[in-house]
């Protein structure tokens, strides 16, 4: 294989092209260096070395085809520490084994090469990990000033989302003014059965970029699967547009979308860990629903944070359910009757047996009976108001859990 013209753009250089070709010599299949984003930094040439389509088609197009699989391959990479085996995934594909490229727990990209046809030995295993150590080297050489006050400022922004430090420190450590007016954003994928979603690690590098672009003054970091970004001294209708044109710009496959939140906005960085709970309950409710907005705050889904902190109660403290209500749900699934359907609907319709009778697609009179039978068999009282909105909330909890 001829060599191809050297893609000198940021984090390439010659270095790394000479640095994969002597892994490649070693290990015996081609070796690419890529970053995050799964661009081909720079790759082996050996005349003699074992290679596939898949890496001749990463080559010439300088980037690795998405393909959900491959995600979850990248993923499994990135959270190893050592050496990955990695099986085909396709026909005509070879094995590969890969090894994550950090400076200390900041990733930077990863190295794949080839596996040969004997398997890897530990002297390719250890060409493997020396040449990560020294392409994190190269990697963090060839970085701006700008990109490692960039990275403290997403260290501050963890620390400070943690509760860790005093204000102080953090306003210090972010930039921020004596009182600025501040407001948080989380960004995490909707939850889709049966599909991987965008690792959060490329998720976080692409917001950097993003709002770097977009707002010089956000400071962005992740924690857990989420997001966040910190956009100070903005109008509440800026911030929600930032968020919108954020979930749409990030979400990538485009048929695994992003959910938004965005936070109430406060003047002391003391309270940024009540807006991450804040920021986090929004996303509890909106990244399990396809049906839910893409972008929302507290007050778009008050009612069903509510319902989920209710749902944590009760879970916690199981004494506090209503002893009819359990007898009766008991009794359902034992006897096979919808007696918790009847009230809930009943409910539901507030107290309009018509209305209730024809969603459950019964006679009116039915129902009457049902709810008669109720009071008869389990004691519950439907009468008062608190105990009927006791044994809505219950119910409600138990047709979403």
């Amino acid at each position: 294989m001829t060599r191809l013209e050297s893609p000198m753009g940021e984090g390439t250089s010659e270095e790394l092209f000479a640095l994969a070709t002597a892994i490649a010599a070693v290990v015996g299949g081609s070796v690419a260096v890529e970053d995050l984003d799964r661009r081909v930094l720079a790759y082996s040439t050996l005349p003699d070395q074992l290679i596939d389509d898949l890496r001749r088609e990463g080559i010439l197009n300088r980037q690795v085809p998405d393909e959900p699989r491959q995600l979850r391959q990248y993923r499994s990479v990135l959270e190893a520490r050592g050496v990955v085996r990695l099986p085909p995934l396709a026909e005509g594909e070879l094995p590969r084994v890969a090894v994550a490229i950090r400076a200390g727990d900041l990733p930077l990209g990863s190295i794949w090469a080839i596996d040969g046809p004997q398997g890897l030995d530990s002297a390719g295993e250890q060409a493997l990990l020396d040449g990560a150590r020294l392409a994190a080297l190269h990697m963090l050489r060839r970085r701006s000033a700008a990109e490692l006050d960039l990275h403290a400022r997403q260290e501050a922004l963890r620390g400070a989302l943690n509760g860790s430090g005093s204000a102080a420190e953090a306003r210090f450590r972010l930039g921020l003014s004596d009182r600025p007016r501040f407001t948080l954003i989380g960004l995490a994928p909707l939850r889709v059965a049966g599909r991987q979603s965008l690792p959060v690690v490329r998720l976080g590098l692409s917001a950097v970029r993003h709002f770097a672009a977009v707002d010089t003054e956000a400071a962005v970091t992740t924690l857990g699967r989420t997001v966040y970004v910190l956009l100070p001294e903005l109008s509440a209708a800026a911030v929600r547009r930032l968020a919108e044109q954020a979930a749409t710009a990030l979400s990538r496959p485009r048929d695994t979308p992003l959910r938004g939140a965005i936070s109430s906005s406060e003047i002391a960085p003391e309270k940024l860990p009540a807006l991450r709970s804040e920021v986090d309950d929004i996303l509890r409710v909106t990244t399990t629903d396809p049906a839910a907005p893409p972008v929302a705050t507290l007050e778009d889904t008050h009612a069903r944070v509510l319902l989920a902190h209710f749902g944590d109660t009760l879970a916690r403290e199981p004494r506090l359910r209503h002893p009819a209500i359990t007898a009766m749900l008991e009794h359902d699934r034992e006897q096979h009757t919808s007696y918790a359907a009847t009230v809930l609907a009943w409910l539901d319709a507030v107290g309009n047996t018509g209305r209730a009778a024809d969603g459950l697609g019964c006679h009116p009179n039915t129902l009457k009976y049902r709810l008669r039978r109720v009071r008869e068999l389990f004691g519950l009282d439907l009468d008062h108001p608190d105990d009927r909105l006791s044994c809505w909330l219950q119910l409600r909890l138990g047709t979403q859990r």
